[in-house]
């Protein structure tokens, strides 16, 4: 231990090292101890500061470094002198050891802290004068106001920064000073402080004002470096919220900044006790919506701006949109109702209800108790507080400290939340034993609710919290406690039948009514139409299931729901009783009345009237319901007891789901879709599935005495029953699922159709973007660019002449002016490709485009269009043989003739501007007379053209010396190359007759004769000429075609998709100061920030890195970063590494091309540059100004970014939050993530960072932690500063952990749109451009009610890195492209789907959030905000004119896991409230689009599985029950067309093609027919059909055990890139239970059929058997297929060893699944927890008895013997074969002690075993066919016994039995490995299979890095070489 001390002082000593050098072991900005202050020590905000500024000043004076550290230790042992708060007695400890340090630094001197006041004082003074403070803000307000932001913006930022850090540090020291004071006498302190350094110390604080933490407006401190505050609309807002007159008086000693007047949030801030946190963060919020409404209308007056009364009322209406309904749905009058509704007032309202918003916590997912408490609020303020002449504190906010709202009102509310949360045992509970937030939300849909009162009655059953749940099943928590509220989630299947009931009756009575006609048939007479009409029972009977499920479904909130609505369930429950026994009974009494046909039968007359009067109700009613008029009138009347009364009976009435009704024009359109996907299934169904049943039916029935091979129970005299259902079930469960086969071709079709309307795809290649590149000015200015009133009347300066001559120049002028404005917006797009390293500098030369100045008169394209044409039309002059051949040639190529002209016209430009007078007159003259001869056709004859190449050199080596930078050997250079190209065109090239122009000549030959002649040459100065030059030249000297510029296929595809754009539909732009503001909104817990470099070297088994494996896939993008760091391109990484600088960005360019945080951030931050961008271009071309500003001016775009005004326009329209829910963690426990996102703060200035920050604070003595909802932003320090800080009630994690990050950030949001983005999503400076754009959206007609959601397009970037990525991708990008589009229009059911959807901010914030948090049931979060927004008359479109980017999952692993979290999400939303009511209210054709695009899909993909277990089965009964052989004997009708074409159908859905076809179609609209096909046939070579099988099982098994167990769960899949072998364990227990054995089930099934079943010959069986052969392969080993080096012999090696040790280590308390075969089984267990589950398991796994009872029947052993005694005789077998397994597994622990008579007894067994059976084989007639034969009928039986035991684990347990189930477990799960695991050791023995793996699975350049990893490696001893 004496070493402790020593090396704690070395420790210390290196970190005062790192915090002088300013970085840390990551290259970061080092925060020392400084960064490290607890959180429990964060109520005093000065130790931080004080820290920081000891760090600053170390090396200047390490005496008052330590003053410093010795005053913040001081502090911290104030606020804890017991160090009881976490981490503070470390932070002490590592604060004192630097304090120690410090005092070294005097060499042993003994230091007089009795001098530490004068010590600080003269530094104090010192330190200013050496930082020159009086002059520092003088220098920057005079650089402020010399107006050049632009060019001197980084000169002023460095200033501004420095000067903040002076007044920083200034400030702690006087405020250090100031407190040390303290402690001495009054009369000491003042003599110690004059009073001169007091008002320079008042001064200097004054200074740091603006230091002052602020988010985006400056609203309690002036901020000199930010705008915004000078716009007229943000000054009109923040004087708008001023107190008013009429408003009580505040206390004088209440706090208001020096800076800022009291407005009315300070008002509510004192009277109801509201955060200060919350009431700052509001006021910018209510500021950024008033003001950005304003903006809309217009801006206010510049010296006196006022709010309009308009952007007040729009605001208004809109925030309080949601609790006006609310009160208007429970009949209760506004609170503002006796309030004289003035502006103020409003503001007054607006403002309270977002501070109640704000500081709401868990409760904002509660909209309408917010209504109700935001009400009861407004009441006490109208009716108490408003009316005395002094603010006085709310009544209901008292408290005994003082007034608080959060306490008294959200505190209960939140505390009874948390005891209901904690009651759903981390979701393993069933949703029915707790209330979750939709359970109390939905007590504020009836009056009841105001039974609450005011302040809230803690005593109200509403608040009552429950009691802990009881472990006990059969034990009752007894309470008076509120229960389930209007809808319970039972855990059943009868859900999907509860909500879409219309559906499945539809399908049964058409199923029934083609039945009765095929088996008519055809035909349609009296006895056809007698049996059509037993669909009213049938009807009848379904509706009578669907009321009796309302009765079951609703137990368990009967007492808590509204008396009405449970009146009504009984009542039609009743009502349907009754009407279902009246028709039934009808019905067959006209059915035995045989006597009369169907209009002579008065019994069927009175059933026709009845169902006729029945069915016209139902259609009159269903008619009014379409037409939105009447849906109107309704609502007006709905105040009536009629029209009450008529709703009430029609359908239940929510709060919700009101008026669900569509326009009449929309309502056709999916309804004729529908009609032609039904008319195409029913046609289907009949035709291939009914009809070819009948007759093998019709015979079947008619056979009698069928032979049985087994004892036969249940089949006898039943017309074969069985076998009939064996036939129809598969074709049946086809006839249900097919309507979704359907519904995918039509909708593909469609889709399709809709893209090529929308104008998808029509620039699909780069040859097109070459074509099509001179209509991209125009349709950018018509689209993305604000309209301007001078573009089309726009003249180009000194032009007008050419109006007479050239009739076509009008439009020349306007595209000249269109691209001189494209240009800049081009340009910067072009740039950012290259920032990305998509391009290289070359490629980026050539996409660039010039400004169009005035300077050519004619608009100049970028040179990857002009390249090489010049060199093309020389050879044409030289070749051609007139002028008009010539000139035709040219013009066929419209870039030649733009090269040619551009040649012609910026030649002369140049030479007049380098040249001196004489020079310019020579040059005037050739030019006129090149024109005169145009205009007379001799050009030939004037000219030498054949001399033209030589002119052409001449000119280049002209440019080549003008190009660079001036000097006098280049003047000369420049001189000579003019002389030599005067004296070409003059001897060679010049045929001119010279007497026309005598005198011009004469002095010009003159000249050149006596040396004058460019003797005086101007050196290009000016940037535009110098620009021109290097075109030039750059034109003449670039030979090679650029029609294959870019080569990079990202690059491409960008370019590709925004060019594409152009050209759709969109709406019009408006200027940044009138769009719409947004944010965006990216949640975040602990995935990859940043890239470290050990990761990027990290290698892994096979020796790749990240970093190899990122090189070898982007190989291209690796060489353009080397050159834009300036390396070359053989450079090792190795260099990179060492370099701080390069280090850095390395790191930075991994993680882009990963799916990190930096990523998002990177590219959500293009939002704001692009703003920017058109911000700073709009400042030129708006009004008035415009036609004052030159060209060139109007299109500059440099020093854009630094553009205060840019800047600020930006930040007030854009901002972005990323909620990091443990970033306060992370930092405490000094995690990388930390120090990464404070470094994408400091790179991105605008990015906040949300996030819960966990305090400990000691009361009582007791420690308790305080939940804190904080922002923060980049500090100047290289840390983050607090922006807000908000106090939460509790621990705000109740429910799912996305939803609720979400929740506690959106407060920081702004702005009318917020863009919900996933971490692993990228965006494009392109894509950024149209944001504008997208948001005009929420003004556009889409219906009857405006957008609420605007679906955006996605593209997968990931689908390059594997096959199975590729799959994804494709398989994803189908979907939200084709997919979306016809789920927008015309079928309206899109929903929100994930991100990167842009909400309206303010309909979703007052209605519960952008997302659903209960715990498990909205586990998939984000699709029930699409479900809230569409019940609360919400409308969702999509758009795909803009597109971001996505990250997908791309190793099976995680696909798997991921599509197991979404299919047991879509398991729970089967059980949801708001399934069952958008399934209820939506008109049946919507109902149809909705179910069939969620839960439905996932229905039909289990039904598609089930179908073959059907088949199986039944052909498994009519193999082992004789059945089949006899009825095919007698007659051939088990092989027919139905079950073919049913067979057929399941396999095409199995492998995917029907998944394909809408990929196919989108394939071919956007790439073209030849890639869409090249693609597809790629893709099967790739084996997509087993992965898309694969993907089937992974659904159906999440999707079916997530409805009987639950148990769904959010599954982390790591989003890195998958280089690493995964091992066979790790597979086998991912897939074990939900596809091996399926599989295996599978294959016994079909070896069982082989072996046992009539067929003909092996063809017929492998025509039957091949889908089910391929399901159950592909499921067995796709795993293994599709996983890195899986046929590699030495990883199969280690796989076995890894997999032995996991399987027979023992497991324990600690043991991890995936440690332990024992643990693993444990947890594979866990989801059969209730008792319905339990008896839902053992009903399944009867099925499999059915193989032991069958097979023994077919022994040879047994012969003809049918007798039940030869099955009782095979389970005495069985039992015997059991007791033996017991024997040989006997427990080693228990037998120590006779070790010896174990052996021996285990020795007899296995010999009287093997006599046995030697025995029965020679004295009977068992053969070892039967040994093996009663194998396969026990296997299965033993499996169905351990199922059982499993289900039953805690009655199993009990009887002391479970060790032996779990021994026989195991032998299980070795078996099954073992099966799995031969054929890949057999696969492994051969090398080109683990070759053509590996080519299979990834693209051909990584797989050839692959390799040559592998043979460098050498002796590498992970390659296995």
């Amino acid at each position: 231990m004496s070493n402790v001390g020593p090396l704690w002082e070395r420790l210390v000593r290196a970190a005062l090292r790192r915090e002088r050098t300013g970085i840390d072991a990551y290259g970061r900005p080092a925060g020392g101890i400084a960064g490290n202050v607890p959180s429990s020590l964060s109520n005093s905000r000065d130790i931080d500061p004080i820290l920081r500024a000891a760090d600053e000043i170390q090396d200047e004076d390490p005496n008052i470094s330590r003053i410093l550290c010795e005053h913040a230790y001081t502090l911290a042992q104030n606020l804890d002198p017991n160090s009881e708060g976490r981490g503070v007695l470390q932070f002490k400890t590592g604060l004192m050891s630097v304090i120690k340090q410090k005092l070294a630094k005097r060499e042993g001197a003994d230091f007089d802290r009795s001098q530490d006041i004068t010590r600080l004082r003269e530094f104090y003074k010192l330190y200013r004068e050496k930082n020159n403070v009086d002059k520092l803000r003088e220098e920057e307000m005079e650089l402020r106001e010399s107006g050049t932001f632009s060019g001197n913006f980084q000169e002023l930022e460095r200033k501004t920064v420095k000067r903040k850090k002076v007044f920083a540090t200034l400030k702690v020291l006087g405020t250090v000073l100031e407190q040390l004071s303290k402690e001495v006498s009054p009369e000491e302190a003042e003599g110690l402080i004059p009073e001169e350094l007091k008002r320079v110390m008042e001064s200097d604080a004054a200074m740091t004002e603006d230091l002052i933490a602020y988010n985006i407006i400056p609203l309690d401190a002036p901020a000199l470096t930010n705008a915004i505050t000078s716009f007229p609309e943000v000054r009109a807002a923040i004087a708008s919220l001023k107190y008013f007159r009429g408003l009580p008086q505040l206390p004088g000693n209440f706090p208001i900044p020096a800076t800022r007047s009291a407005d009315v949030l300070d008002f509510l801030h004192y009277t109801f006790g509201f955060q200060k946190g919350n009431v700052s963060n509001q006021r910018e919020n209510i500021v950024n919506l008033l003001s950005n409404e304003q903006s809309r209308l217009g801006t206010p007056d510049e010296h006196e701006p006022k709010l309009d009364e308009t952007a007040v009322e729009n605001v208004f209406l809109k925030s309080l949109d949601n609790y006006i309904k609310w009160c208007n749905y429970l009949g209760i009058p506004l609170m503002w109702s006796n309030m004289d509704v003035s502006k103020e007032n409003k503001l007054l309202v607006i403002s309270l209800y977002f501070l109640i918003w704000g500081e709401a916590a868990n409760v904002r997912f509660l909209p309408e108790c917010l209504c109700y408490i935001f009400h009861r609020m407004g009441e006490e303020l109208n009716d108490h507080i408003l009316r005395q002449p002094l603010a006085k504190p709310a009544a209901s906010c008292v408290t005994e400290d003082g007034v608080s709202f959060l306490e008294q009102v959200i505190v209960p509310l939140y505390n009874v939340i948390a005891a209901e949360a904690n009651n759903n045992e981390n979701g393993k509970a069933p949703h029915s034993a707790w209330r979750n937030y939709d359970d109390f939300n939905e007590y504020f849909w009836s009056r009841s609710c105001l039974k609450l009162g005011w302040p809230l009655d803690n005593n109200s059953s509403f608040l009552l919290r429950p009691s802990p749940r009881s472990k006990n099943i059969l034990k009752t928590n007894v309470t008076k406690r509120r229960g389930k509220t209007s809808f319970v989630e039972h855990r059943t299947f009868f859900h999907l039948y509860h909500s879409f009931h219309r559906l499945w009756i539809f399908l049964f009575m058409m199923f029934q009514a083609l039945a009765i006609i095929a088996f008519n048939d055809g035909r349609v007479d009296s006895r056809t139409i007698r049996l059509l009409l037993s669909l009213g029972p049938t009807f009848f009977v379904m509706k009578l299931f669907q009321s009796a499920l309302d009765v079951l479904i609703m137990y368990g909130a009967y007492s808590t729901t509204r008396l009405l609505a449970v009146s009504r369930i009984f009542v039609r429950f009743i009502w349907f009783s009754f009407v279902t026994i009246f028709i039934c009974f009808l019905y067959v009494k006209g059915l035995q009345d045989t006597t009369n046909s169907i209009s002579g039968s008065i019994v069927f007359k009175i059933y026709i009237i009845v169902l006729g009067i029945y069915g016209g109700i139902q259609f009159f009613w269903s008619s009014l319901a379409r037409l939105p008029s009447c849906h109107h009138l309704f609502n007006r009347c709905d105040n009536s007891s009629v029209v009450r009364l008529v709703k009430w009976i029609h359908q239940e009435h929510y709060y919700v789901g009101r008026g669900m009704y569509e326009a009449t024009t929309d309502y056709i359109m999916y309804m004729l879709f529908w009609l032609v996907v039904l008319g195409g299934k029913f046609a289907f169904a009949y035709f291939l599935q009914i009809k070819p049943l009948v007759e093998p039916t019709r015979t079947i029935i008619d056979i009698k005495d069928v032979r049985y091979s087994w004892h036969d129970f249940v089949s006898k005299n039943n017309h074969n029953a069985l076998t009939i259902a064996s036939l129809w079930a598969p074709v049946f469960s086809i006839y249900l699922l097919d309507v979704h086969i359907f519904y995918t071709i039509i909708s593909a079709v469609v889709g399709f159709l809709l893209g090529a309307r929308d104008r998808l795809g029509e620039i699909r290649s780069l040859d097109a973007v070459h074509k099509l590149f001179e209509r991209f000015p125009e349709a950018f200015m018509n689209n993305l660019h604000i309209p301007l009133s001078k573009r089309n009347s726009h003249a180009i300066t000194g032009q007008a002449i050419y109006h007479f001559l050239f009739p076509l120049l009008k439009v020349q002028e306007k595209n000249k002016f269109d691209a001189a404005r494209f240009s800049p917006f081009w340009n910067e797009i072009v740039n950012n490709l290259r920032e990305e390293d998509y391009i290289t500098n070359l490629e980026m030369e050539l996409l660039q485009m010039p400004k169009n100045t005035d300077s050519v008169p004619m608009v100049q394209w970028p040179l990857f269009l002009l390249a090489s044409k010049i060199f093309v039309a020389k050879d044409m002059a030289a070749e051609s043989d007139s002028q008009e051949e010539l000139w035709d040639r040219i013009s066929r190529d419209d870039y030649m003739k733009y090269a040619v002209e551009e040649c012609f016209y910026t030649i002369k430009l140049i030479l007049t501007s380098i040249f001196d007078k004489d020079g310019q007159e020579w040059v005037n003259r050739i030019y006129e007379d090149i024109r005169g001869s145009i205009v007379k056709g001799t050009i030939h004859s004037d000219f030498q053209l054949k001399k033209l190449s030589l002119v052409i050199q001449k000119v280049t080596a002209l440019t080549g010396i003008l190009k660079e930078v001036g000097t006098p050997e280049l003047e000369t250079g420049a001189r000579n190359a003019a002389l030599d190209l005067y004296d070409v065109i003059q001897l060679d090239f010049f045929s001119v007759n010279m007497r026309e122009n005598y005198a011009t000549w004469s002095m010009l030959i003159k000249a050149r004769k006596e040396g004058r002649l460019f003797s005086k040459l101007k050196w290009p100065r000016d940037p535009e000429l110098r620009l021109q030059i290097r075109r030039l030249h750059s034109l003449f000297t670039i030979k090679d075609s650029a029609v294959n510029v870019p080569r990079n296929l990202e690059a491409r595809r960008r370019l590709e998709f925004f060019t594409n754009s152009l050209f759709m539909d969109m709406p019009r732009t408006k200027p940044v100061r009138e769009m719409l503001s947004f944010s965006v909104f990216t949640p975040y817990y602990s995935e990859t920030v940043l890239y470290s470099i050990d990761e990027l070297l990290k290698k892994n088994e096979d020796g790749i890195s990240v970093l190899f494996y990122l090189q070898k896939i982007y190989p291209d993008e690796w060489k353009n970063f080397l050159a834009r760091i300036g390396r070359d391109e053989n450079t090792h990484e190795s260099v990179l590494i060492d370099n701080e600088d390069d280090n850095l960005e390395l790191r930075f360019w991994a993680s882009y091309r990963g799916q990190t945080l930096s990523r998002t951030v990177r590219g959500m931050m293009y939002y704001r540059k692009a703003l920017m961008l058109q911000a700073y271009l709009e400042r030129m071309t708006v009004g008035d100004i415009e036609a004052a500003v030159p060209a060139n001016e109007a299109t500059d775009t440099k020093g854009f970014e630094f553009s205060p005004e840019a800047r600020a326009h930006a930040d007030l329209k854009f901002t972005y939050v990323v909620t990091c829910q443990i970033y306060g963690k992370q930092k405490e426990e000094q995690k990388p993530e930390a120090a990464d996102i404070a470094l994408l703060m400091q790179r991105n200035e605008a990015l906040r960072v949300a996030f819960i920050d966990e305090v400990e604070t000691l009361s009582g003595g007791e420690i308790k932690k305080s939940y804190f909802s904080k922002l923060v932003k980049g500090d100047i320090n290289g840390k983050d500063k607090e922006v807000y800080s908000i106090k939460l009630p509790g621990n705000p994690k109740l429910g799912e952990g996305k939803p609720e990050n979400q929740n506690h950030a959106i407060v920081f949001t702004r702005g009318n749109a917020v863009q919900t983005i996933d971490m692993n999503q990228d965006n494009y400076f392109e894509e950024a451009l149209k944001m504008r754009n997208l948001l005009e959206e929420f003004h556009a007609y889409h219906g009857i009610r405006p957008a609420t959601i605007l679906g955006v397009r996605e593209h997968v970037f990931t689908g390059s890195v594997s096959s199975l990525a590729s799959f994804m991708s494709n398989q994803e990008t189908s979907f939200v492209t084709l997919g979306q589009r016809v789920l927008a229009s015309p079928l309206k059911v899109r929903m929100h789907y994930g991100h990167p959807d842009v909400f309206d901010r303010v309909f979703h914030i007052t209605r519960g959030g952008i997302s659903k948090a209960s715990r498990v049931i909205n586990i998939s979060e984000d699709i029930f905000a699409g479900f809230n927004s569409t019940l609360r008359q919400g409308n969702i479109t999509h758009h795909e004119y803009i597109q971001v980017g996505k990250g997908r999952d791309v190793g099976l692993n995680q696909i798997a896991l991921f599509e197991g979290k979404v299919a047991g999400g879509n398991g729970e939303q089967v059980l949801s409230r708001d399934i069952y009511r958008l399934g209820q209210l939506f008109d049946f054709f919507r109902m149809l689009s909705f179910y069939f695009t969620t839960v439905g899909f996932y229905f039909c993909t289990m039904l598609t599985v089930i179908t073959v277990w059907l088949f199986l089965y039944g052909k498994l009964y009519l193999a082992l029950s004789g059945v089949g052989e006899d009825i095919q004997n007698r007659s051939s009708v088990l092989d027919n067309k139905a079950l073919t074409a049913a067979l057929n159908t399941q396999f095409l859905f199995q492998i995917g093609v029907f998944t394909a076809i809408p990929m196919v179609l989108g394939f071919i609209l956007e790439q073209g027919f030849l890639r869409a096909v090249v693609s597809f046939i790629t893709m099967q070579f790739q084996l997509c059909t087993v992965f898309f099988t694969f993907s089937l099982g992974t659904r159906t098994h999440y999707f079916g055990r997530t409805i009987l167990h639950g148990g769904a769960k959010y599954h982390a899949t790591g989003r890195g890139f998958v280089v690493r072998h995964i091992r066979f364990a790790e597979n086998y227990r991912l897939y074990s239970r939900s596809h091996f054995v399926k599989g295996l089930e599978v294959v016994l099934l079909l070896v069982v059929y082989l072996s046992y079943g009539y067929n003909d010959g092996i063809v017929g069986y492998v025509l039957l058997s091949v889908s089910s052969w391929f399901m159950a392969l592909s499921w067995l080993f796709a795993p293994y297929l599709f996983n890195p080096s899986g046929f590699e012999w030495q990883k199969t090696v280690e796989d076995f060893r890894d997999w032995t040790n996991w399987l027979f280590y023992r497991g324990g308390i600690g043991v991890k699944g995936e440690e332990s075969w024992e643990a693993w089984w444990d947890e594979e267990m866990s989801h059969i927890r209730n008792f319905g589950g339990r008896v839902m398991e053992t009903i399944l796994s009867l099925r499999f008895f059915i193989f032991q009872y069958g097979v023994i029947y077919k022994l040879d052993v047994q012969g003809s013997n049918t007798s039940l005694s030869v099955y009782g005789l095979s389970w005495l077998v069985l039992l015997a074969l059991i007791l033996l397994f017991k024997i040989f597994t006997f427990s080693q622990k228990i037998s120590v002690n006779f070790q010896l008579i174990l052996r021996f007894i285990q020795g007899v067994a296995f010999l009287l075993a093997i006599a046995g059976i030697a025995v029965a084989i020679v004295l009977t007639d068992l053969s070892i066919t039967d040994i093996f034969a009663a194998i396969l009928a026990f296997i299965p039986t033993g499996w169905g016994i351990l199922s059982i035991c499993v289900a039953w684990k805690p009655v199993v347990k009990k009887t002391g039995l479970w060790k032996s189930v779990r021994s026989l477990a195991r032998l299980y799960d070795a078996g099954m490995g073992m099966l799995i695991f031969v054929p890949i050791a057999f696969c492994s023995w051969f090398p080109f299979i683990s070759t053509f793996q590996t080519r299979l699975m990834f693209n051909q350049a990584f797989s050839r890095g692959l390799e040559i990893s592998l043979i460098l490696a050498g002796n590498n001893p992970n390659t296995g070489f």
